[in-house]
């Protein structure tokens, strides 16, 4: 007798799997036989290294352009201020330096 999910199987005086771990093997009720209607087995975890790799890798990205956008934003905001800042270094450095007494 079978279970009605049909994984499964009594033998009378217990529940025995009806389908093998890797479910390749299904269980008729005399003989294991190909399990021809079954799906890849499901993956635990699911993803593995190559996801991570690429979820990483993105998220890299995502943090360079974010930090790229914010950069140019401030020196566009602060653009003019920078050039004053650099003219009167200049204009220092260019001066001659005044005697003292």
């Amino acid at each position: 007798m079978f279970s009605p999910d049909g994984f499964w199987w009594w033998d009378g005086s217990q529940w025995k799997a009806a389908v093998s771990a890797d479910r390749l093997w299904r269980w008729n009720g005399q003989t294991w036989e190909p399990n021809r209607g079954a799906a890849a087995p499901a993956r635990a975890g699911g993803g593995g290294t190559a996801t991570a790799v690429v979820v990483t890798i993105l998220g890299f990205a995502a943090v360079a352009v974010l930090v790229s956008i914010l950069v140019i934003v401030a020196l566009l905001a602060m653009g003019n201020q920078l050039s004053n800042v650099f003219e009167n270094v200049v204009t220092a450095l260019g001066a001659s330096p005044t005697p003292t007494p």
